[in-house]
Parts: structure tokens; C-alpha cells; sequence
């Protein structure tokens, strides 16, 4: 017979696994939320003018480059290395302007030559991320693709791609995905001081983020994965010469690889390929591509959240949302900030509900090694979670579609104290598996 005690401590043992084993099996991630997409048109309150540089800015972001842009439906400056062809191929889904669609366009973008080694070596794959791949040892991004092998490579121009299969195999290569750009303009007139207000020390869940700024004039920068871009015009402008080889008036020159410049017979196109069109007479078609994206992603609304979808209840939304600031969940992912004043009138004292600080916080083991400004190799800005109920990829390196892998990644499943997301994981393991549930529930409402 056992003793009293002995089935006490028995069923105590038993409580604890049930509720591991509730952890682990019972929460289930809802998936990308179906139906229309909450996001890719204007914010409302544009004046007519506005609109239109909008749709202009538009059109340009889904434009198709070529070397030399005598391929039908493409425009000049490919290359001579770049990672895809166009900014809407990289920011698909939901709509023009979020993130990596289902089926990865880098696949087929390039002659197998030059594919089938990156698959081999998983760096891409056809239904994974849009990648982009930098070296830990450099901290600079080396584009997958040369120009080699297309129709339009200029005659004498020979150059290879990077030597991934040796950074690989010396564990040198991390991973960067595109962030979605939906509600970027808000973010944008977002005050400095009201994102310096939110880099306050937390003791009780051991978090301080703090900001990351300009070099040069000391203000606060915020786009990108370690918040290292101050401006949208910066963002694009850096994108357009880094992901698809384009160079233009903010980035003039060719980057190469390895800090060397690739052969003039490779560079057909002179610089700044992309430029103000100073003979142009309409005032949409004056501005540079680099300035039209920036429009583009300006005027862009931010996703629309729903209150209930498919089996989901409102109900478990607001419990969800009630028990993500309960866990402190919201400390980082803030809510809501305000927009400051601003010379466009539908971006000027408007809510952004983006669920973010726009602070870099230490992430521990799910740093990537690398730093940008003051954010260090463990640093990562808190992602924005508006759109993420319809995001398929997540985490800056696309690891996972699965949600409550991704929450779980923050702390390593819980063997990470360095991480700031530490004890709000453990106060997120320690709610019911029903108020688990409903987090995630929640969060693909937004």
C-alpha cells in the first residue's frame, strides 16, 4: 500500500507533467487568418493629389528590373548582384507591400546554376522565405545572385556568387527576411520622444530596451530588423541598391562583393541608375523610384484587425488581448504610440496600433551576431505585430510559420535568462492552456 503522503506527492507529479504536456499539445496556432486581405490600400484622408503619387508609387514598387531594361515589361539597372528583380516580389502577402509570399519568387528568378546550390545548402527553398544572407564575420549582406547566365548579360562581364558552401559550413551565414510595410508612414511620424519615453526599465520582468539611432545626427532610427533605417526614403533607397543591384541617388555606387567592385563590363548602366526625371513634366513621373517607394510605403494603412473570424469568438480575442498585457507580453509589443504633427493631414495625430516599442531589446540566443548602430549582435527591434493574423513567415530569419513556435523562440524554450523575453515567457507558460489559446487567437486577429 502507498502512504498518503507518497499519493500526494504522486499526484503532484502527475499535475506538473499534465500541465507541460498541456503546453506543449494544447495551443494550437489559428494560421494565416483567410479571407480578404486587411491591408495594401491607401490610409484613408489622402487629398486627391496625394492619392495619386500613392498609385504611382505603387506601380513602381511592383516594376520588374533588367540589366539593361530591353527585356519587355522590365526597367533598367539590375544587377550586376541582387537577391530578387523587383520590391513587390519580396513584399507580397497579404497585398503589395507586406512580407515573403507562400512561394518563394528567388527560385526561379535566376538560371538553376546559380539556384539549385542555394537549395542544396537551404539558404532558400521554394515554398520557405524570401531571404536575404549576411556573414556574421563582415556583418554585411552578400547578394545570392549575379547577372550571369541571363539574356541580358553584357558581353565580357564574368563574375561568380559568393562561397556560401564555405560560410555555411562555418556556421558564418545568417538569415534575414523582409519586413511588411504596411502603416510605414505612421511609423515614420512617430515623435522621437514618444519612442524614447518607452525605454524605461522594467525590473520586475528584467527588460530594458533602449533606442538606436542615427550616427550622424543623433536622432532615433526605426526601420528595419535592428531599427538601424531612419527614414523611408533611407529604407528604399538602401533596399533598391542592396536586394536587386540598382543604384540611385542616396546609394551611387555598385556595391560588389567583399568591399570589391565588380568589372566595368558588368556595370552597362551609368550611376545613379535610378534618379530624379528631370525632364519629365508630370508631377508623378519627376520623382525617382527610390522617392516613389518611399510614397508608397508612406501612404500605405495600416492592416485592419477583426473582432471574431472562422471559429474564433470575440469573446477569446478580448480575453487574448486582455492576457497578452497580463503576461507583459505588451511591455515591448506597446499597443498603441502616437503620430506627431505632419505635413499630411491623414498621418498627423493619428493612433499607430502597430503593437510595438520600435526599441531594440537583447533577444539572447536569438541574436544573429550582427550589429547595426547601437544595436548590438543579440539586439533586435521588437517586430510590429498589425498583419501578423496573415503572416505566413515569422522571426528575422523565417524559421517557422507556426506562431506559438515563434513566441516559444523567444527564450529558447525557456533555457534562455539572457533573452529579455525571459520571464514573460514564463508568465505566459504559466497561464491556462485556454488563455494561452486565446492569445494566439488573438494575435492572428490583428
Amino acid at each position: 500500500m502507498y502512504s498518503c503522503r507518497a499519493v500526494s506527492n504522486l499526484l503532484r507529479i502527475i499535475s506538473v507533467m499534465l500541465s507541460l504536456a498541456g503546453f506543449l499539445t494544447a495551443q494550437t496556432d489559428p494560421g494565416p487568418r483567410s479571407g480578404a486581405p486587411g491591408a495594401g490600400a491607401a490610409i484613408p484622408g489622402l487629398t486627391v493629389k496625394e492619392g495619386k503619387f500613392f498609385h504611382s508609387g505603387q506601380a513602381q514598387f511592383t516594376e520588374v528590373q533588367s540589366v539593361r531594361g530591353t527585356i519587355a515589361g522590365t526597367d533598367e539597372g539590375l544587377g550586376p548582384r541582387f537577391n530578387l528583380n523587383s520590391c513587390s516580389g519580396c513584399h507580397a502577402f497579404p497585398a503589395i507591400g507586406g512580407s515573403s509570399p507562400a512561394s518563394n519568387p528567388q527560385v526561379t528568378v535566376a538560371p538553376s546554376s546559380q539556384v539549385n546550390p542555394l537549395l542544396l545548402l537551404n539558404i532558400i527553398s521554394a515554398t520557405g522565405p524570401v531571404r536575404e544572407v549576411r556573414f556574421k564575420s563582415d556583418g554585411g549582406v552578400h547578394d545570392l545572385f549575379t547577372i550571369m547566365g541571363r539574356s541580358d548579360t553584357p558581353s565580357g562581364c564574368n563574375i561568380s556568387q559568393p562561397d556560401f558552401a564555405g560560410h555555411v559550413a562555418s556556421n558564418d551565414v545568417i538569415f534575414r527576411i523582409p519586413t511588411p510595410a504596411f502603416g510605414a508612414g505612421l511609423i515614420e511620424t512617430i515623435p522621437d520622444a514618444t519612442i524614447a519615453a518607452n525605454a524605461v526599465s522594467y525590473p520586475s520582468l528584467a527588460i530594458q530596451g533602449h533606442v538606436n539611432r542615427n550616427g550622424n545626427d543623433g536622432t532615433i532610427t526605426r526601420f528595419g530588423w535592428k531599427a538601424q533605417n531612419k527614414s523611408l526614403v533611407i529604407f528604399a533607397g538602401e533596399a533598391y541598391n542592396v536586394e536587386q543591384g540598382v543604384t540611385n541617388e542616396l546609394f551611387p555606387d555598385e556595391r560588389g562583393e567583399g568591399g570589391v567592385q565588380d568589372p566595368a563590363a558588368c556595370r552597362v548602366v551609368p550611376s545613379a541608375q535610378d534618379h530624379t526625371n528631370y525632364e519629365q513634366t508630370q508631377p508623378q513621373s519627376i520623382p525617382s523610384d527610390s522617392v516613389s517607394f518611399a510614397n508608397f510605403m508612406r501612404f500605405l494603412a495600416p492592416p485592419a484587425p477583426v473582432s471574431s473570424y472562422g471559429n474564433v469568438t470575440a469573446a477569446s480575442i478580448n480575453n487574448g488581448r486582455t492576457q497578452f498585457g497580463n503576461a507583459g507580453c505588451a511591455v515591448c509589443h506597446t499597443p498603441s504610440m502616437q503620430t506627431g504633427n505632419h505635413s499630411t493631414l491623414a498621418l498627423a495625430n493619428k493612433p499607430a496600433n502597430l503593437y510595438s516599442d520600435l526599441l531594440v531589446h537583447n533577444m539572447g540566443l536569438l541574436g544573429d551576431g550582427i550589429s547595426q548602430g547601437s544595436a548590438g549582435p543579440n539586439d533586435f527591434r521588437t517586430a510590429p505585430l498589425w498583419g501578423v493574423g496573415q503572416r505566413l513567415f515569422f522571426l528575422h530569419d523565417g524559421r517557422t510559420s507556426d506562431l506559438l513556435e515563434a513566441i516559444k523562440a523567444h527564450d529558447a524554450d525557456g533555457a534562455d535568462t539572457a533573452s529579455e523575453a525571459h520571464i514573460v515567457l514564463n508568465n505566459f507558460r504559466a497561464l491556462s492552456a485556454s488563455d494561452r489559446q486565446d492569445i494566439l487567437n488573438f494575435l492572428r486577429s490583428l
